[in-house]
């Protein structure tokens, strides 16, 4: 019920409507609650953060740092393989050290969890607000507007991320800090699929009855878009938030393994696996353990977007619901 047609009503009536935000929410936790996969994501994305903001604990509790060489552990006359058995996993380090340098492991992959979360997020919520302004303004504008933007738009959504990332990161001095810049270029490349599904979800709504009271009211359009559409199109822009940040963790690890992203001795996941490369006969868990960080974290972020997906939309759960009953009926 819109604003502008509740300001009619008594003031009593408008009582009636401050529980459903907390019914909406709590439909969202029961729908998410049923699905056993996006809860498992949950925890695992939930303990990724977790390792990522306690870094320095964790690497103050083992006693070493990601930057600090240790030329002992390594045997120069083997080509820098780390002395002792499983990559030099002892007591000190927990996970073993890095070939040629003997840099801790254990350091490097929680400070690189740092890294590509932080970069990730970042560039998701640049993708986003871009998105949604530009999408909000292409549907309550104008046709020469809205002809404009989208035109802008379908160009941001053809061209290839990583070439247009690449040629951008590899132009810009190398003094200027690497993970603030790659959420920068990430973020003010990738934001065109956003501002469609924003553009699409607003032209639909401000036909509705209420979008008109708030118009006929004298509301102007940055609060009608406050107000009235940007609650009704929370849902999509969550949800296709939540497979953005997936995506824009694999865009960053690619970025720093062909160079131009996340430069030494700064940790990245994505950096790290650019020179592990060679090392995957002689010290195999020094190209295994980046390898499957990512792996780990881009599964669970997908499958807790797919389940935000499903929890935000109703229809979708109908639609499973109906599904089953008819595959019950025809069993039985």
């Amino acid at each position: 019920m819109s604003e502008a047609l509740l300001a009619s009503e008594t003031p009593g009536a408008g009582a009636t409507t401050a529980p459903v935000p907390a019914s909406g929410a709590r439909q969202f936790w029961r729908r998410l609650r049923t699905q056993r996969a996006a809860l498992v994501a949950a925890a695992v994305v939930t303990l990724l953060v977790l390792v990522a903001l306690a870094a320095p604990l964790l690497t103050a509790l083992e006693g070493q740092d990601p930057t600090s060489y240790h030329p002992g552990l390594v045997d120069s006359a083997r080509g820098g393989v780390p002395v002792g058995s499983f990559g030099g996993i002892s007591a000190d380090h927990w996970l073993g050290v890095e070939p040629q340098t003997g840099r801790d492991l254990f350091a490097r992959l929680v400070y690189g969890a740092r890294v590509s979360l932080g970069v990730a997020l970042a560039a998701t919520v640049l993708q986003i607000v871009i998105g949604v302004v530009v999408g909000l303004a292409s549907g309550l504008g104008g046709r020469w507007l809205d002809q404009t933007l989208s035109r802008a738009t379908d160009v941001m959504v053809a061209l290839p991320l990583m070439v247009l990332a690449l040629a951008l990161l590899a132009v810009v001095p190398s003094s200027f800090p690497r993970p603030v810049l790659v959420a920068l270029v990430v973020g003010f490349v990738g934001w065109g699929g956003v501002a469609k599904v924003v553009r699409a979800g607003t032209i639909s709504l401000k036909s509705l009855d209420h979008v008109a009271a708030a118009r006929l009211s004298g509301w102007g359009g940055v609060r009608i878009a406050r107000r009235e559409l940007l609650p009704a199109l929370a849902a999509p822009v969550i949800t296709y938030a939540a497979l953005l940040v997936p995506t824009n963790i694999t865009v960053e690890a690619a970025l720093s393994f062909l160079g131009v992203g996340v430069k030494p001795p700064t940790a990245s996941w994505g950096q790290m696996l650019t020179s592990a490369d060679v090392w995957y006969q002689a010290a195999p868990q020094y190209l295994l353990l980046p390898a499957a960080a990512l792996f780990v974290t881009v599964l669970a972020l997908t499958v807790l977007g797919d389940g935000v997906r499903t929890a935000l939309d109703p229809r979708a759960a109908s639609r499973l619901r109906i599904g089953t009953g008819r595959k019950r009926e025809g069993g039985s």
